[in-house]
């Protein structure tokens, strides 16, 4: 039998966390793929700029904006410096 495609699209979530007192960050979670353990540190970087970048869509205040727009700066960076 030959499965085409059994793997999401998005491979990585993105939500925020923290009190709106403290400073808020993001945190991720992988959803269930079969190679998640065969990814560079490029692909990883990838996966959270485009979970960011989703999560942009959806904000619940314009702190979660902030944060996670801050967020997508710093994996940019991250993604300059290690290439």
């Amino acid at each position: 039998m030959n499965i085409a495609h059994t793997e999401e699209d998005f491979d990585m979530i993105a939500k925020t966390c923290g009190c709106k007192d403290r400073k808020r960050k993001v945190t991720y979670s992988f959803v269930d793929s079969y190679h998640s353990l065969c990814r560079d540190k490029k692909d990883i970087i990838l996966s959270e700029i485009q979970a960011c970048e989703i999560l942009l869509k959806y904000p619940r205040d314009e702190n979660d904006t902030i944060t996670v727009e801050n967020e997508i700066a710093e994996l940019r960076l991250a993604l300059d410096l290690s290439q």
